[in-house]
C-alpha cells in the first residue's frame, strides 16, 4: 500500500513526535516511570456498549513505532487497541526472530533464537508495563498483542507473560492445529485467552463444533468477518457470531466482496451494520477491532480513513 502524508488533526506530526521522544526517555527507565500528560479529553469508543478498536496493523502504510501509534489512536477517538508485536518490541527491547517458514522462503537459514537472562527479561517486562501507562494515561486500553510465537517453550511462556505486563485479556495469532495443540496448557496455565485468526479458510464451522473448542476454555476465535465473507463466496457471518459468541475474543471488521475484494465500508458484502447492531442487542463485550484492508485514496491516509471507519460504526450504533 502507497505510503502517504499524514495530516493529524489534533496535533502535528512533528509536534507528536517531539513529546513521543520524551515519553520514551521516560518509560524506558526500569522504575519510577512518569506518566504521560493526559490528553484533554480522553478518546472512548464504547458506543452503546459495543467495544470499538483496531488492530494497529490499519496504520501500517506510515506508521510503525508505539508512540506514533498511540497518538493516531487518540486522534481517531479510539480507546481500544489489539497492538501488533513489532512496536511492542522496538519499545521493550525483545529480538524479532524470523519464524523458519519465513526463512525457507527468503532462502536463507533461520535465524538462530535469542535468549535472555532473567534480569533482561525483567527489564523487556518493566518497558512492557511502561507502554501500557502510557496507552492507559492517554486513554488507551490495549486488550490483545499480536507477538508471533517463537518456537520454545520458554518464548511461548513470555509472551503471555507480556499479555499480563501490557494489561491485555487475551493474544491472537494465525490458526494451525499444532498451535492450538501447543498453547492451550499455557493459556489455561495463565488464564489470558488465545484467539485463532481465520483467514478466507479455516474459518469456524457451523454445521457442527468447531474442533478448536475442544481443548480449554481459554480458546477460541479472532474471528475475522471480512475474510469469512469472501472464503464463503459471500455467506453471512452471523450465524457463526450466534454459534460461538461465547468462545469469540475479538473480531477483525473489514467490507469485502464475494470475489474477495476489499472496498470502502458500505460498499461490500459484509454485514458489518448488523453484526455491530447484534452485539448491541445481545450485549457481547468482545471487542470488534477495524482492520483497514482497502485502498487508501491518494488525498488520504490511514489516520483519516480508520477516523471513518469508526464514525461508520458510531452510526450504526447511534
Amino acid at each position: 500500500m502507497k505510503s502517504t502524508p499524514l495530516a493529524f488533526t489534533l496535533t502535528s506530526r512533528r509536534a507528536f513526535l517531539g513529546h513521543a521522544a520524551a515519553l520514551a526517555a521516560c518509560a524506558a527507565r526500569p522504575r519510577g516511570v512518569h506518566a504521560a500528560p493526559a490528553p484533554a479529553r480522553k478518546p472512548n469508543s464504547v458506543f452503546n456498549g459495543v467495544r470499538i478498536g483496531a488492530i494497529s496493523y490499519s496504520y501500517r502504510s506510515a506508521l510503525t513505532s508505539a508512540e506514533e501509534l498511540v497518538q493516531a489512536l487518540v486522534t481517531d477517538g479510539l480507546s481500544e487497541v489489539e497492538l501488533l508485536g513489532a512496536p511492542i518490541q522496538a519499545y521493550a527491547g525483545i529480538a524479532i526472530t524470523p519464524t523458519v517458514g519465513k526463512a525457507k522462503k527468503a532462502g536463507a537459514a533461520p535465524a538462530p533464537t535469542v535468549r535472555y537472562t532473567d534480569a533482561q527479561r525483567e527489564t523487556q517486562l518493566e518497558k512492557c508495563r511502561a507502554l501500557r501507562k502510557i496507552y492507559n494515561d492517554a486513554g488507551v486500553n490495549i486488550h490483545i498483542h499480536k507477538i508471533a510465537f517463537g518456537p520454545s517453550d520458554e518464548e511461548a511462556e513470555f509472551n503471555f507473560l507480556v499479555a499480563k505486563a501490557l494489561g491485555c485479556e487475551g493474544i491472537t495469532t494465525e490458526r494451525s492445529e499444532a498451535m492450538v495443540k501447543r498453547l492451550a496448557p499455557f493459556a489455561e496455565k495463565h488464564r489470558i485467552r488465545v484467539g485463532f485468526h481465520n483467514h478466507t479458510t479455516n474459518f469456524p464451522t457451523v454445521d457442527q463444533l468447531d474442533p478448536l473448542l475442544d481443548h480449554n476454555k481459554y480458546i477460541g476465535f479472532n474471528f475475522d468477518v471480512g475474510h469469512y465473507v469472501a472464503g464463503t463466496k459471500g455467506k453471512s457471518p452471523i450465524p457463526v457470531l450466534e454459534k460461538y459468541h461465547d468462545r469469540i475474543v475479538n473480531l477483525h471488521l473489514k467490507d469485502r466482496t464475494a470475489d474477495g475484494g476489499n472496498l470502502p465500508w458500505g460498499e461490500g458484502q459484509t454485514p458489518i451494520k448488523e453484526i455491530l447492531q447484534l452485539m448491541r442487542k445481545e450485549k457481547w463485550t468482545f471487542p470488534a477491532n477495524i482492520e483497514l484492508e482497502y485502498k487508501i485514496p491518494e488525498d488520504s491516509d490511514a489516520v483519516k480513513e480508520v477516523a471513518k471507519c469508526v464514525e461508520y460504526c458510531r452510526a450504526a450504533l447511534a
